[in-house]
């Protein structure tokens, strides 16, 4: 874990000036194939660092640990951007982010964790202190199922 946090500020010296830290916290997919046998409680913890917003874009970085529907641990560290809107008066603070992220992860079904690069679409609904994200991962093999995964993103601090 130093290893990854050591590399991830000499990468990108500019987390040292992230904007906001969240936690992520793994929590339910629902899988589309309702007649196979996934796991669907996708328990693990993570993080995200949002950069200062460059008008309603907000660069990050994040990655995560968590069990798959396979039952099994899978890893990733990616980065990418989101697209704020506003909903409502600014009051209620309530937002939706729409964003794209890339990644390296392994899992352990998958070439036999070696990492391999992906990236996915996401929506994110919340205030400035919670929000649930949700991914849709379409289906990528006969053995694999379409799914949405949700996760719990909870602010930790700010710089």
């Amino acid at each position: 874990m130093r290893i990854t946090i050591i590399l991830l500020v000499l990468l990108f010296p500019g987390l040292l000036l992230a904007d906001q830290l969240h936690g992520i916290i793994n929590g339910k997919a629902y899988h589309f194939d309702r007649g196979r046998n996934f796991n669907e409680k996708n328990w693990g913890l993570g993080f995200e660092y949002n950069f200062k917003p460059r008008g309603s874009w907000i660069p990050l970085l994040t990655g995560s640990s968590f069990k798959d529907s396979k039952n099994q641990t899978s890893n990733y560290l990616g980065g990418g951007t989101k697209k704020r809107f506003m909903l409502g008066s600014s009051d209620t603070g309530m937002h939706i982010d729409v964003g794209i992220v890339g990644f390296v992860m392994t899992r352990k079904d998958y070439r036999n964790e070696r990492p391999f690069f992906g990236a996915l679409p996401f929506i994110s609904v919340g205030n400035e202190y919670v929000a649930v994200n949700a991914t849709y991962i379409p289906r990528i093999s006969p053995k694999y199922a379409s799914l949405l995964y949700f996760q719990l993103m909870i602010k930790l601090a700010e710089f």
